[in-house]
């Protein structure tokens, strides 16, 4: 119901950009692909190749060695203003903030589809998307762009293409409306730290090629 809501509502929507150190004005595409800075540590990925839409759970901490290449360019993709939303919301702008990211931020209200365009039509390298409401509309239109790579954080996709990789966590598994999650919703689950290394595994996952799997942190 939620979904045919935000289809036939108009879009509420706003492009920000955050207060990180970059010149960077995304007014020329990349000349090559991102590539990370450093490598993931043991234990992130099983010793066999994860199917696709494998669930995962990697050792703590073993995407701390991964960063981000200066500059990388990251829309942030948000809807609603609920505390779990915004612990994930602020964890992101933390995290692009400390490694120099260019971010841009979407925030999408009631029309989500819009809202997701909207990102899209910025050619981010990553569209990182924070909010259970933007789950059923992503689920829609993901599969159809398989040349945007997208990271859920605090949620996931029942079905993900190769093209959308998750990271969370038990309390956090929300995959759309009607469908059951890989554990209860608990929105007490929803901490900093928790939202910080979701942002960072999910992100090393999708630097280093390990895209289209759920990532369950610990």
């Amino acid at each position: 119901m939620r979904l045919l809501q935000a289809v036939g509502t108009t879009a509420a929507i706003a492009v920000l950009a955050t207060g990180c150190a970059s010149a960077d004005d995304w007014s020329q595409p990349r000349a090559a692909a991102p590539t990370p800075i450093g490598a993931l540590g043991a234990g992130f990925v099983p010793t066999v190749k994860p199917s696709p839409e494998a669930t995962i759970t990697p050792r703590p901490g073993s995407w701390d060695g991964v960063h981000p290449p200066q500059d990388y360019r990251v829309v942030l993709l948000t809807a609603g203003d609920d505390p779990q939303t915004k612990t994930l919301v602020t964890a992101v702008e933390d995290w692009a903030t400390q490694e120099h990211v260019s971010l841009k931020t979407v925030k999408a209200s009631d029309d989500y589809i819009a809202g997701i365009g909207e990102a899209m039509d910025l050619h981010p390298e990553l569209i990182v998307a924070a909010g259970n409401n933007l789950v059923d509309p992503l689920a829609m239109v993901t599969p159809n762009h398989l040349d945007q790579q997208f990271l859920v954080v605090g949620a996931e996709l029942a079905e993900p293409t190769g093209n959308v990789t998750a990271a969370d966590w038990t309390g956090a598994s929300f995959r759309g409306e009607g469908l059951g999650a890989s554990s209860s919703y608990d929105p007490s689950s929803f901490t900093p730290a928790r939202a910080v290394s979701a942002i960072r595994a999910g992100a090393a996952s999708v630097l280093t090629g390990h895209t289209g799997i759920v990532l369950w942190l610990s």
